[in-house]
């Protein structure tokens, strides 16, 4: 029975081994598409990850414009900056964008992770994090532990060896697996997703640029531009003065304003060639006008000394001294200077033997010696001291007038008694005396004392010096000396050394007797007469009157007082005129008390400055005149001084191009330098109120050329100056002048609109000078540039 069992079930054997086959192969072939079905899912599951790997490279292309957690670039507009020059301005934040990068790393992480919900346990749980990240990280300049090279490597073998997978399985497919459809519908739920995700990362990361600027901005406001109320200060309209009237407005008889002319932008457009004048290197374009000094029907008053500006004002560049180099710094500079950057000998042979000027080796030296001060200028300045000790040097009497100043030794020295000397002659008077200088560290400028009236308003001189100038004061009705008289503050000090007071040569009496006359009749004051034994030079100190009083007490009425009419701070080419301004009587006008004791007076309201008036930036004047200073002071201190990277021990001349109250120039008192404040004459008559300051500064028009030799300043200053020329001047002429007027690897810092900083980044790169800076936010724009060495090689046509 268990054979026949067995023979049964052998019997049943055959069929069921055909069945149990074909079972077999469809388990197999089942079990196979189901490991098929489920690497495909898998491998779909991972392939958006893949996505974001490519997609990285992209993401790394648009780094430069982020670089989170590093010195952030320039923003727009910036397109002379480099992130190393910006650098300079200390505005660099490196932890707010860290945090900030970290915030947005972990929801990009998060987004990621949500993709691979449908096969949670065959996915690498790391592996995405990690490529998240990686991608997020190199997406932001980030590189840790890893070059962006060796990542890139790594990243695209990955992606080769996926696509290659991908290829592989393409073959075992079978079309008609309910598997592979869920896998190509949830690879597509994963493109798609994957896509969507995409078009979200771009704009995070373009808002955290524009996030991370609005904060390094923000940053910024507190040096470049300042936030909330003083950021009115930036926003000054373009006819807006305040209570204050225009030079311009003031002054009579003065050349009409010549037409305008905007310069393109286009560094292609700018077109410069070496002047052509016989001036050369010396070449002033308002004091060289040779066409129109043969045009003068007579030199008997200077005319040719005074300014003649050109028609059409230059655009030629002034060639460099041969082997000019960069000026010895101060205060080493005021006793020597290079031979070379000022090549002229005229003035060390004639003046030799008065301790004016030496020619030794590669120098020329500067004893500190004059005409009238043999022993030394500062022995000579103690002497006046003694003399009459209320003058009081640095305190009461702070900023002088010198006349005829010679090579400025007076003034020079004066910096140690901290009293700052407006030093002026005219040029070629004694051969390059105010290039010589300026060249040396000292203020000055070229101008005479002619048939107009010095650029500069009335009451302003704490006291006048003329040593040995020899101006014919008594000359005339005395036309010259009631020229001082206009400048001189009521109450200040004429100082006159020459030798009329302390010879009896005919001549000299003579003069001395017309000068005692005609003092008398103007009530100055004489308040003394000395001789000094050691230099055996004599000198005679007068006082101008504090009221009118004297006045209304002359029998004649000689010199005469000016008319009502006549605006005593008119002083843009307005003729001399032999008369007396009437002195101020109410308490509260400027010039009837003495401004407080320097250095007081730097930072107090002048008591003439009140809410009644309106300031140029539409604040009650007091108000207007505090915030100006505390914005100047915030922004020297945080971006001038120690944000661009300016070397200060390196720089002495500095000029204001438009100042207002000058307060640029008392933000940088601290610094060993002086500073010209200049005052446009179209824009508000703020000069009176720098003097009272204890400051310095004149009226100046930008169409025309400055009174200063090529080559002596150092430092720049332009707030708000160029947009406001550019609409009745020729801004290429105007730069031409910037470069006439600035020192090789002196510096320019403009501050003024966005196009206009564009524009003139433009003129400065095609006369190569080095971009150190540029910055805007919004319609404000910040420039910093270098002048170069840099000069054309063609020469202008010879008019």
């Amino acid at each position: 029975m268990a054979f026949g069992r067995g023979g049964k079930m052998d019997g049943r054997r055959q069929p069921s081994s055909s069945s149990s086959f074909c079972t077999t192969t469809t388990v197999v072939v089942f079990v196979a598409l189901c490991l098929v079905g489920a690497w495909m899912m898998t491998s779909s599951t991972v392939f958006p990850l893949d996505m974001v790997s490519n997609k990285k490279s992209e993401v790394r292309k648009q780094a430069p414009a982020v670089n989170f957690g590093a010195s952030v670039e320039v923003p727009s507009g910036n397109a002379g900056g480099s992130s190393e020059k910006y650098e300079d301005t200390d505005n660099t934040i490196p932890e707010q964008p860290t945090n900030k990068g970290s915030s947005e790393e972990e929801r990009f992480s998060e987004n990621t992770e949500e993709k691979p919900v449908e096969k949670p346990e065959e996915q690498e749980p790391e592996q995405p994090q990690e490529a998240a990240k990686d991608s997020f990280d190199d997406a932001n300049g980030k590189s840790e532990g890893r070059s962006d090279d060796v990542k890139n490597v790594e990243d695209e073998e990955k992606i080769e060896e996926k696509k290659e997978d991908e290829e592989k399985g393409e073959e075992k497919k079978d079309d008609e697996s309910r598997t592979e459809n869920d896998g190509e519908k949830k690879h597509d739920q994963e493109e798609k997703s994957e896509g969507d995700a995409a078009q979200e990362e771009q704009p995070q990361i373009e808002e955290k640029v524009e996030e991370t600027g609005d904060k390094e901005e923000s940053s910024k406001s507190t040096e470049a531009f300042p936030d909330g109320a003083d950021s009115e200060l930036l926003k000054e309209s373009n006819a807006q003065n305040g209570s204050f009237p225009t030079q311009d407005a003031e002054s009579k008889n003065e050349k009409q304003v010549q037409e305008s002319s905007e310069s393109s932008g286009d560094t292609t457009s700018h077109s410069w060639k070496l002047c052509s004048s016989s001036a050369g290197t010396d070449y002033i374009p308002c004091l060289d006008n040779e066409k129109a000094i043969k045009k003068l029907h007579s030199t008997k008053h200077y005319e040719h000394r005074e300014r003649h500006c050109p028609e059409e004002p230059p655009t030629c560049l002034v060639p460099l001294p041969e082997g000019y180099k960069r000026p010895i710094e101060w205060p080493q500079s005021r006793d020597k200077v290079w031979y070379s950057n000022v090549p002229h000998t005229k003035l060390a042979v004639v003046k030799g033997h008065q301790n004016w000027v030496k020619v030794s080796g590669d120098y020329l030296m500067f004893p500190g010696g004059g005409t009238q001060f043999k022993n030394g200028a500062l022995h000579y300045i103690d002497t006046i001291q003694q003399a009459l000790p209320d003058i009081a040097w640095g305190k009461h009497s702070r900023v002088i007038l010198d006349v005829g100043c010679g090579v400025a030794s007076f003034g020079g020295y004066m910096f140690d008694r901290d009293v700052l000397t407006m030093s002026f002659a005219p040029k070629d008077e004694h051969e390059a005396q105010v290039q010589f200088a300026l060249e040396r560290g000292i203020p000055a400028i070229s101008a005479v004392m002619g048939t107009k009236r010095l650029p500069y308003p009335s009451k302003v001189f704490d006291a006048i010096h003329c040593a040995r100038c020899r101006v014919p004061w008594h000359i005339e009705g005395g036309m010259l000396l009631l020229e001082l008289n206009r400048l001189l503050r009521p109450g200040g000090y004429f100082v006159w050394s020459a030798t009329p007071v302390y010879q009896k040569l005919p001549e000299d009496v003579e003069i001395w007797n017309a000068m005692s006359s005609l003092t008398k009749s103007m009530c100055w004051k004489l308040v003394r007469k000395t001789k000094d034994a050691v230099n055996q030079v004599g000198m005679v100190i007068y006082q101008k009157p504090m009221d009118n009083s004297c006045y209304e007490k002359r029998t004649e009425n000689n010199p005469p007082l000016c008319k009502e009419t006549d605006d005593a701070d008119a002083a843009w080419n307005v003729s001399l005129e032999a008369c007396m301004h009437k002195l101020p009587v109410e308490p509260t006008v400027r010039g009837s008390k003495w401004p407080v004791s320097w250095p007081q007076r730097l930072e107090k309201t002048p008591f003439w400055i009140d809410g009644s008036k309106t300031g140029v930036y539409g604040k009650p004047a007091n108000e207007d005149f505090e915030a100006d200073y505390a914005h100047w002071k915030r922004v020297v201190s945080k971006s001038y001084v120690n944000g661009m990277g300016i070397d200060w021990s390196k720089v002495r001349n500095v000029m204001d191009m438009r100042a207002v109250y000058g307060g640029f120039a008392a933000a940088l008192r601290d610094q060993k330098v002086w500073v010209m404040n200049i005052v446009p004459i179209d824009s508000a008559d703020t000069l009176p109120i720098i003097y009272e300051r204890g400051l310095f500064g004149m009226y100046h028009d930008w169409c025309e050329s400055f009174s200063t030799y090529p080559r002596t300043y150092d430092l720049l200053h332009a707030d708000h100056l160029f947009s406001k020329l550019k609409k009745r001047c020729n801004l290429q002429a105007v730069f031409a002048e910037v470069d006439r007027v600035l020192r090789p690897e002196g510096k320019l810092i403009v501050r003024d609109a966005a196009d206009t900083i564009t524009e003139l980044e433009s003129m400065a790169k095609s006369l190569k000078w080095e971009v150190r800076m540029t910055y805007t936010k919004g319609n404000e724009g910040l420039l910093c540039v270098e002048k170069s060495m840099w000069r054309p090689k063609e020469v202008e046509a010879s008019m």
